[in-house]
């Protein structure tokens, strides 16, 4: 993986750790063409969710806060989470993927990552 720990002097004990964690999920966790990885990244305002064929390296859904349609709707994080997690998963399933493995990257299932998972599951794909 393209992550390392040992030049990561900069960062807050916090990111430190959550990196570990992610390094440590990564290694059990991996993307095929039948069921790829769906990888969520979240910030302090926005959140990300890529749907990721790992065998071939490439991006197959992609779907953010970022958004001009997400953008304008109404409601707080966790309300737009779960919008991008529907999002993503329509166009994940226009691919013809049913399924996917959940990555979380570190955080917690909890909150916005619980509600994107929630969203996305809403729409119809399977972890």
């Amino acid at each position: 993986m393209a992550i390392t720990l040992k030049h990561q002097r900069h960062l807050s004990a916090r990111a430190k750790s959550r990196l570990r964690r992610q390094v440590r999920g990564r290694k059990k966790i991996s993307g095929t063409a039948e069921r790829p990885r769906m990888v969520v990244t979240r910030s302090t305002k926005h959140i990300t969710v890529q749907v990721v064929d790992d065998l071939v390296g490439k991006t197959l859904a992609y779907a953010s806060t970022m958004e001009g349609d997400v953008r304008s709707f109404d409601g707080d994080k966790t309300a737009k989470a779960k919008k991008v997690g529907e999002l993503v998963a329509a166009r994940a399933k226009e691919l013809g993927v049913e399924s996917v493995v959940f990555d979380r990257a570190g955080n917690k299932y909890h909150g916005r990552i619980a509600a994107l998972a929630d969203g996305a599951r809403d729409a119809g794909l399977t972890f």
